[in-house]
């Protein structure tokens, strides 16, 4: 199975990455771009054979490692056969 999560800060959490590719899209002439948000997509292979499991699985590497709970979100955007 292949699991494709998104990690991102939580709302409020201050972003200087984020905040420098904005500035940098408005001197480029994209003055419409409100806000930049910098974050992380992994794609993880497991060996899990059905998506419940793999989904299950890869929700507990997120909450244990891959994501910090004090300032990142994640969300598993999809489980799909590799």
């Amino acid at each position: 199975m292949k699991a494709k999560v998104h990690v991102t800060l939580k709302s409020g959490v201050l972003d200087p990455q984020g905040k420098a590719v904005t500035e940098a899209l408005h001197s480029l002439g994209f003055s419409a771009v409100a806000e930049v948000h910098v974050g992380r997509h992994l794609v993880i292979q497991t060996t899990a054979t059905d998506a419940a499991a793999a989904e299950a699985s890869v929700r507990t590497m997120c909450a244990k490692l891959l994501a910090n709970p004090v300032t990142e979100d994640f969300e598993i955007a999809s489980v799909v056969a590799a």
